[in-house]
């Protein structure tokens, strides 16, 4: 009878620790440079967007409210995404601003961020001719870079969860416009939690966008809708 030779396996070997205390010390100095590094992109947002929140009471006077889509149900805005718009109503109906920029994704026919949110915000009682949609804010550093570039915005109050408003922040103050935000109150449920993980990840990005300020996925004419909306309020 033939014998086939074993097989051998040899276990994987696991990297040693230095042995002596000089490789040791360079060893935890390098750990704790990475920690550091890490941890500088969440530094950056939270020192950005440090002074610049508010709540819907204290919001200052403030001609456009940027919205941040987030999501749909079934054509209809998320239970997020419609914390974020009746905050913006709130905001009108108060006096606090005139006109509500709703940025959000339009990358398939069938999905439509901006329009879901403009119907909303009408059932609300803000007017159809106080809204205006940027159908290409595919992310938050593409919503803030449209708002300034394409829309005209200089100043904004920023509305979305408290876990993403200070990236929000940080962002639009890198693309030039004079940010605050609102960050509504939201449920502590699954969505919640994975949004502020999510939050730990997408800082690093943020940082990156801020420092290299790359064009947004689609940047296109300058659109005067925003101004529209304000001379009709005179």
């Amino acid at each position: 009878m033939l014998r086939l030779p074993r097989p051998h396996f040899r276990r994987p070997r696991l990297p040693r620790l230095p042995r002596t205390r000089t490789g040791q010390r360079r060893a935890v100095q390098a750990i704790m440079l990475l920690c550091v590094l890490a941890l500088l992109p969440a530094t950056w947002m939270y020192t950005a967007a440090g002074d610049r929140l508010r709540t819907t009471a204290d919001a200052p006077r403030t001609e456009v409210a940027v919205v941040f889509g987030a999501g749909l149900w079934n054509g209809e805005p998320s239970p997020y995404l419609a914390h974020r718009l009746d905050a913006a109503a709130k905001l009108y109906r108060a006096g606090r601003i005139e006109v509500v920029l709703v940025t959000g994704d339009n990358s398939r026919e069938e999905y439509d961020e901006p329009d879901a949110m403009r119907a909303y915000l009408t059932e609300q009682g803000v007017p159809d001719g106080r809204i205006v949609s940027d159908y290409a804010g595919f992310d938050t550093w593409d919503s803030c870079v449209r708002a300034r570039k394409i829309f005209g915005v200089h100043e904004a109050v920023l509305i979305s969860q408290g876990f993403h408003i200070r990236r929000a922040v940080a962002l639009c103050q890198a693309a030039g416009v004079r940010s605050y935000g609102i960050g509504v109150d939201a449920r502590h449920d699954v969505t919640w939690y994975y949004g502020g993980v999510r939050e730990m990840f997408a800082a690093g990005k943020a940082a990156w966008d801020a420092l290299f300020k790359p064009d947004p996925t689609f940047l296109g004419p300058k659109e005067p809708g925003v101004e529209r909306a304000l001379a009709a309020n005179e």
